[in-house]
């Protein structure tokens, strides 16, 4: 990505802490990392490293991280200067920390994403009322997506749907699930490979699909976050499959669900609930635009599911982006008005004992309405999968 994106992002940033009367922000969270600087594809704190970005107001913008890493973040971060630390040497990460703190009147740290070790020498070496909570600035400037990251997230649902395509398209009587999971991987890491090759500069973006494959069949359907594993699918029997966070194109998250049946449904309760399913994310669809609030989304969901005689299963929908979950959240209580250039994942969902059905998509908020990213089939011509149409 051109760095003058990162350039805005911390300007805007540095205005927003002057703003609010803080001279310096120390942000852990790798995503946030990632959004302000550039700078990702660590496993710091899986190793018990942690990577600090400090961000003063009047100050250079330093990045302290492992010497294991300094190559890539030399490469990658759009900072003034690199810090650099190794294992046992000197005080680590906190070399700097103390003269840094010492300079700065109030600081914003992030509470709920900060390593526990940085935040207990957070604690002991900062008075509490002069420690603040840089989360609300930054997850309000991540709302709206800039054209470059709406761009990332099209580039993302291309990628998704390639990888939903796939999937049916191995799911089979006789076939183990992992071999679907294999499948999806696969179609997902060559397209991305080629959306990467012909249309982005950074040639050290990974291509390969993140996170283990989230799917369930026969009697496994119920279980929401059900892994693929070695169970052998039968015919007649139902499938889910799921892709929220495994495109992770560009490092950007989706949300996508589709329920399929190989063959025929044998219990014709499922297929009343997948349709209640498929009503309720299509109601979520008639309200979502810009101008009204995330929970009056989630309202219209969830009243198609009651009146049907079930309990919503959880909320409608979230914000996708860097990260997994952002800000808004498609649930009872959130009151923020959608704005254009947001981008949400929205499900249609029905829980009973024995089935589940889902079906989700993901869109970007229009100037008149939504577009969508992510794009299946949901007719049952189509779920219930022929032998025929795909062996």
């Amino acid at each position: 990505m051109d760095l003058t994106v990162f350039k805005i992002r911390l300007t805007k940033l540095k205005e927003k802490l002057r703003d609010n009367k803080i001279e310096t922000a120390i942000i852990t969270d790798e995503d946030n990392v990632y959004y302000l600087c550039g700078y990702y594809d660590y496993l710091h704190m899986d190793f018990g490293r942690p990577t600090l970005l400090i961000i003063s107001v009047d100050r250079e913008i330093l990045l302290i991280t492992p010497a294991i890493d300094l190559n890539t973040a030399q490469e990658a971060a759009c900072v003034d200067r690199i810090s650099a630390w190794n294992d046992g040497m000197g005080e680590e990460w906190r070399e700097e920390l103390p003269q840094i703190l010492q300079k700065s009147g109030r600081i914003a740290i992030e509470p709920d994403q900060m390593p526990p070790i940085v935040k207990r020498y957070i604690d002991q070496e900062v008075p509490s009322n002069q420690v603040a909570n840089v989360t609300p600035i930054l997850s309000t400037m991540r709302m709206v997506k800039s054209d470059e990251e709406l761009k990332i997230a099209r580039d993302a649902g291309k990628v998704a749907n390639a990888m939903m395509l796939a999937g049916r398209e191995a799911i089979g009587d006789g076939v183990a699930e992992y071999e679907v999971a294999i499948a999806t991987s696969n179609a997902g890491t060559k397209k991305a490979a080629e959306i990467l090759k012909n249309d982005y500069q950074d040639k050290f973006m990974s291509p390969n699909t993140h996170f283990l494959q989230i799917m369930a069949s026969g009697d496994t359907i119920t279980k929401t976050h059900h892994r693929a594993s070695t169970r052998v699918m039968r015919s007649g029997e139902p499938v889910f499959l799921c892709f929220c966070g495994m495109t992770n194109f560009h490092k950007f998250k989706l949300g996508f669900d589709r329920t399929f049946w190989i063959e025929s449904i044998l219990d014709k309760t499922q297929l009343q609930i997948y349709e209640v399913a498929v009503a309720s994310q299509r109601a979520a669809l008639n309200v979502l635009g810009p101008g009204v609030t995330a929970e009056s989304v989630h309202a219209a969901y969830a009243e198609v599911i009651q009146d049907a005689g079930f309990d919503y299963p959880f909320r409608c929908g979230r914000a996708t982006g860097f990260s997994f979950l952002e800000n808004p959240q498609l649930v009872t209580g959130d009151k923020t008005i959608l704005k254009p250039g947001m981008v949400f994942a929205v499900d249609g969902s029905v829980s009973g004992e024995t089935f589940r059905a889902q079906v989700g998509d993901s869109f970007i908020i229009t100037e008149n309405g939504w577009e969508a990213i992510t794009d299946h089939p949901k007719s049952i011509d189509h779920v219930v999968i022929s032998q025929s149409s795909v062996h």
